[in-house]
């Protein structure tokens, strides 16, 4: 052997192995079909973008050289029967690892309705907030309503809100004070609109110091692009002090990654949706990195192993 063929061969033995890629489960999509005969509540006709069948081999067709490998469907639909169908697209294809159901826990029927749709494993629990003309406030002082919220928590299953506010964020204060066992997921709190009066940031950040002190309480750190001027920005600088407040409040150990999927078409594709979170969060190291887009959703929903590319098992 030539000298510098050994060192060449010396070389390439000492070369390390490039890192797995992280894994990544998606914690926010939505699923549904405007061709059917029922049609759909949402999204509406005249949204060209957004307005075309949402579907589990759509997803897996955009994501598959991204390293997702798993996605929890929210609902996005006031209709009972959707719940079903969505589980019904779900059982279908294994990428779906989980489901977020549209139930009211203050209606007469929930009861029966919780234990028809939990019978499915893949139901994982529900949203409720400032959605379909219904909100966490209005609902807070009616024993129903939180009779209705024990039983999910009983169950082990999750609250996820909807489109933040303050009032909101105060009103999930008072739901844990009143169910502590529930686990709680703040969607979307990127997006929310912090007041700039001295009163109203005090309440926001008084709230964000109650929910962070509080270990039930997670946070999507999604819907993070967003319009800035005349134009969407794909690189994480605007982003990067919004993210870092909630990493500061809540840690690594409570942050979850959603897409948002549709809903995050009109401001950007899907690489450009992960690309500004995943510089975040691998520049931290890959320990947070990995609890960021899967572990830390394993404890907040308790999803459904279906794949062997899915971690945990």
């Amino acid at each position: 052997m030539q000298r510098r063929d050994f060192l060449a061969a010396a070389a390439a033995s000492q070369v390390v192995p490039a890192a797995a890629p992280i894994p990544i489960i998606d914690t926010h999509i939505h699923l549904f079909d405007p061709r059917r005969p029922q049609g759909i509540p949402w999204p509406p006709k005249d949204n060209l973008i957004m307005y075309k069948p949402a579907l589990p081999d759509r997803y897996r067709a955009l994501t598959k050289s991204l390293g997702i490998v798993g996605a929890i469907e929210v609902e996005c639909s006031p209709w009972l029967e959707d719940n079903q169908w969505v589980l019904d697209v779900a059982a279908k294809d294994t990428i779906v690892v989980g489901m977020i159901g549209n139930l009211e826990p203050g209606k007469p029927d929930y009861p029966k309705q919780l234990e028809r749709f939990a019978k499915n494993p893949l139901f994982r629990g529900i949203r409720f907030g400032n959605l379909w003309d219904r909100s966490i406030h209005a609902e807070l002082n009616k024993p129903e309503f939180i009779a209705g919220l024990k039983r999910l928590a009983l169950g082990g299953y999750t609250l996820d809100s909807a489109n933040p506010t303050v009032e909101l964020l105060e009103d999930l204060i008072k739901v844990g004070d009143k169910v502590p066992d529930l686990k709680i997921v703040v969607d979307h709190l990127p997006k929310i609109a912090i007041p700039a009066d001295a009163a109203g940031r005090a309440r926001y950040d008084a709230a964000i110091r109650t929910l962070a002190s509080r270990p039930k309480v997670y946070v999507k750190v999604s819907a993070v692009l967003s319009k800035i001027g005349d134009r969407i920005p794909y690189d994480l600088a605007p982003y990067k002090s919004k993210i870092d407040a909630l990493y500061d409040a809540f840690g690594p150990d409570r942050l979850l990654y959603g897409s948002d999927w549709p809903n995050s078409d009109p401001l950007g594709n899907y690489a450009q949706v992960l690309h500004v979170v995943r510089e975040y969060f691998e520049a931290k190291g890959p320990a947070v990195a990995e609890k960021y887009f899967w572990k830390n959703s394993v404890a907040a929903y308790g999803w459904v192993h279906r794949e062997k590319g899915q971690p945990g098992k």
